[in-house]
């Protein structure tokens, strides 16, 4: 066993852990990691402080340059070391390294978060102090002048402290709201004598994430499956690069914790996986899980606002960001209220001027409650056992949890830590403004405090949070599912009942990509049960629905136009996929980019009462079939100015490089209905793939446990000479599957290398 030598005492220092005990036979701070096929981490341990320290010291060896990035990232130090201007990723938005700075070192309240932590369970407090010391042990086993030429000899790669922790799960719980608006909160100041109030004819906000970000997530029960057991199908799209890929692990803890998944950066326990009894998956939800507010400013001061008729200041924060090479650091002042900070957004309409400002309120400030409801998913052995983890802790942030038992049963839970806001309160305090955003955003009035969040005797704990009885859960026996659309439709025979609006609109237009879900499920659920093997072939089916839906019109106006014989031969011929030897793939998705789509571009409207089927009929009469032409010959002209062939093979156009060789990458964007979804970036000669399917899993149970398939479609290791860097990537490509080692025989039988015991 590798133990650390006193040495190690004064990095401890540093960090949370203080003076611990250092090699110690009662530390808490011992793991066991074992390596499997695809190098895969299990991690074993006696204690919760013993798994984060298995599980960071683990993923800092896969992704150390990655993590450590992140870290600085959370400190709002970028800035200092890559520069001000920089292009970074924030949220699924993107921003210069200076607004990310501002961000994190304005609206992360590390005094609030420590007082927090003290407050949470045990347990969560022994994850995070693990983690801490994992993490630094790693950097004291492997000095920085021995780290991937990433990250070699730099000076931000350094040990973590419990606040570094808190940082990054802030960052984490906020994903899907206050970073989307990170620049408005950045560069929201005060009005100039210039500025009158807003147009409210042009007032808008951020809408709900881009349709081509999301996942899909299927749970099939005993009605539906062959064996009369639960059956998940977990795809969620995520980043190939960044913080937030997915990273495989197997972790056994205390009392009888055996739980197999993924996470992302900081992430001590699988928070998509599966135990021998139950599976899950998520997939980003339609909820909005903060509101924005409307505040009147007072007379003559606009860092003032009126609440019941009196005025109330705003609250000024001096916010300093450290500068490259010795420059003197960057200052701004920002102003945050009771209904959270203050944002801008001149171009939208929504700006600060002198009679009104508009702020932000997160559900997710503060929310330290996730691991806990990962912890208890983690030790269910039913779906219902599920819904009330996530129902009692009001924990998951921003996700819907789809989850299968070996019961066969089938749980759709949209229960997230969403503001306590109904229907009949948002129309109480709506503004003059709300209803032009209604689709967008929650608008509601700062000028009375009656219209602060509602806190419920159940939900005290968590003051302001809507009880997960008045969310969308659904348990079936035949399947349920969600590719991001509301929650008012996870079983195409039966609509959910509607929610507040807050949770998302009811019986409103599916996108393509759901359509599609709805579509094939049906399908092959008329043919046949559901088994492992249907399963891969329903996730890598790759169809393009909106492709069936308009080509034979398409190729009805291509009739007799010699101009776009050649395209419109490819289109011909073209099978109506993304599958890497599809022709003609690259032609039509370019077409479709191009194809303007207004609201008379199909004849039958949107029916909510034929939801999965409607609209359709493309409208190709007069100059709307011009149009169609247009788009088509641009594409054609933007493709072949880019020396690729009209028909050349998908997989030859979507590639993924590992050194020289370049790896075909199967699956296309989500807007023109494609399950399998993957967006690519342009690249000389074509794309590669930036964000879609990454942890794709297959799990059902046997009688000795689960019996899971997956494929972690960019590979265990960010460092391009590591050997598990692509190899999973080639299993993706060639539609592969890997049996998951679960059980002690399963795994001995895929060991790599001996096990490494790590304790201090």
């Amino acid at each position: 066993m590798r133990n650390l030598a006193t040495g190690l005492g004064a990095l401890l220092a540093s960090t949370a852990l203080g003076t611990a005990a250092i090699a110690q036979d009662d530390s808490p701070f011992k793991a066991d990691i074992t390596r499997t096929t695809h190098n895969i981490a299990h991690i074993e341990a006696d204690t919760w402080e013993g798994v984060g320290y298995g599980v960071a010291y683990a993923y800092a060896e896969d992704n150390i340059c990655m993590l450590a990035e992140e870290f600085t990232t959370v400190r709002g130090e970028r800035s200092m070391h890559w520069g001000p201007e920089t292009p970074t990723p924030l949220g699924l938005r993107g921003a210069d390294n200076l607004t990310s700075d501002i961000f994190y070192r304005s609206q992360i309240d590390i005094s609030g978060l420590r007082k927090g932590l003290a407050k949470s369970s045990a347990t969560n407090q022994a994850l995070i102090a693990g983690y801490v010391a994992g993490y630094n042990r790693f950097l004291f086993d492997n000095p920085v002048a021995s780290l991937p030429k990433e990250c070699k000899d730099a000076e931000w790669v350094r040990p973590i402290t419990t606040d570094d922790m808190l940082r990054l799960n802030e960052k984490t719980m906020l994903l899907a709201s206050s970073l989307a608006f990170a620049g408005a909160i950045a560069k929201a100041a005060p009005p100039g004598e210039s500025v009158a109030i807003a147009d409210p004819q042009s007032i808008a906000f951020p809408g709900p994430p881009d349709p081509n970000y999301g996942s899909n997530g299927w749970a099939f029960g005993s009605e539906a499956t062959v064996d009369g057991k639960g059956l998940l199908i977990g795809n969620p799209h995520f980043p190939w690069e960044g913080p937030a890929r997915f990273w495989q692990m197997h972790v056994k803890g205390p009392n009888g914790y055996d739980v197999m998944g993924v996470g992302i950066a900081g992430t001590p326990l699988p928070t998509l996986g599966f135990n021998k009894d139950v599976a899950w998956t998520h997939t980003v939800t339609a909820a909005r899980h903060f509101t924005v507010y409307m505040l009147q400013l007072a007379d003559g001061d606009a860092t003032s606002y009126m609440v019941d008729g009196e005025a109330v200041p705003m609250e000024e924060t001096l916010v300093s960001v450290p500068m490259p090479d010795g420059k003197e650091p960057y200052e701004t002042v920002l102003y945050s209220t009771q209904f959270g900070p203050v944002v801008s957004l001149p171009s939208a309409g929504a700006q600060w001027t002198r009679q009104m400002a508009f702020t932000l309120r997160d559900a997710n400030t503060g929310n330290q409650r996730g691991m806990d409801a990962w912890l208890g998913i983690g030790f269910s052995s039913t779906v219902g056992e599920v819904e009330s983890a996530i129902s009692e802790t009001l924990g998951i942030p921003w996700v819907n949890t789809i989850a299968a038992d070996r019961e066969g049963r089938a749980l759709h839970a949209d229960i997230t830590a969403v503001p306590n806001v109904g229907k009949e309160f948002a129309t109480a305090c709506a503004t003059p403004f709300s209803a032009m955003v209604a689709s967008q955003i929650i608008l509601l009035d700062g000028s009375r405090s009656e219209c602060d969040w509602m806190t419920q005797p159940t939900t005290a704990s968590q003051p302001g949070l809507m009880p997960g009885t008045d969310q969308a859960s659904r348990i079936r026996r035949d399947y349920v599912t969600n590719s991001n659309d509301s929650y008012w439709l996870s079983h195409a025979g039966e609509p959910y009942r509607e929610l507040s609006p807050i949770l998302g609109e009811h019986k409103t237009r599916l996108s393509l990509r759901t359509r599609s879900n709805f579509t094939e499920t049906e399908a092959m659920l008329t043919e046949a049960q559901m088994d492992h093997a249907r399963a891969q072939e329903l996730v890598f089916g790759n169809k393009v629905l909106v492709a069936d839906m308009i080509m034979d019109e398409v190729l009805g106006l291509c009739a007799g136009n010699n101009a776009l014989a050649e395209p419109c031969g490819v289109l011909a011929d073209w099978d109506r996929r993304v599958n890497n030897e599809s022709k003609g793939a690259h032609l039509f998705l370019t077409f479709w980019d191009k194809v303007p789509r207004d609201s008379g571009f199909w004849l039958t409207d949107f029916d909510p009462e034929d939801p999965i089927a409607t609209p359709n009929n493309l409208n190709v009469e007069g100059e709307r079939g011009e149009k169609l032409l247009n788009a088509l010959r641009e594409a054609a002209e933007e493709i072949t100015s880019e020396s690729i062939p009209l028909d050349a093979p998908w997989g030859a156009v979507q590639t993924r490089t590992d050194g020289d060789e370049k790896i075909a990458i199967h699956g296309g964007p989500g807007g023109p209905g494609i399950l399998n979804m993957q967006i690519g970036r342009k690249v000389e000669g074509g794309l590669t793939p930036r964000h879609g399917s990454s942890y794709i899993q297959i799990v059902g149970f046997d009688d000795d446990g689960p019996v899971a398939d997956a494929i972690l479609s960019y590979s265990q290791s960010t460092d391009p000479v590591s050997p598990f860097y692509a190899d999973q990537t080639r299993l993706y490509s060639e539609k592969k599957w890997h049996r998951l080692p679960f059980s002690d025989e399963e795994i001995e039988a895929a060991r790599i290398g001996e096990t490494v015991m790590i304790s201090e």
